[in-house]
């Protein structure tokens, strides 16, 4: 569904998303309801009212997973050795790049 939201170009009503599924899915609407609002609670999709609906949008991903790293470390009593073992799995690029990001927040 977030393919079908990313592809739209726009905000799309849940009838909308349900009328793009391919036709070897057959869901529900309530179901399209449930996985969009399921979807938008993980930040994956935006959704603003238009009358009594909602309509939504494909979100950012790097957001979403911004907001899931963060609520991944919160749950670890001892965020030094959470971050320790993360920084030890990253490559050389990806480790330069979040100490000039470090750099650049600093300043």
């Amino acid at each position: 569904m977030v393919d079908i939201l990313a592809q739209s170009g726009g905000a799309l009503s849940p009838a909308q998303v349900r009328a793009r599924l391919p036709g070897s899915i057959p869901l529900s609407y309530s179901t399209v309801v449930t996985i969009l609002t399921r979807l938008h609670a993980k930040g994956l999709v935006t959704r603003h009212r238009d009358g009594r609906a909602y309509r939504y949008a494909a979100g950012d991903p790097a957001a979403a997973a911004a907001r899931r790293m963060t609520r991944l470390l919160d749950d670890q009593a001892d965020h030094r050795v959470a971050l320790a073992h993360f920084l030890a799995a990253l490559s050389p690029g990806d480790e330069a790049l979040l100490r000039s990001l470090i750099t650049e927040s600093d300043e």
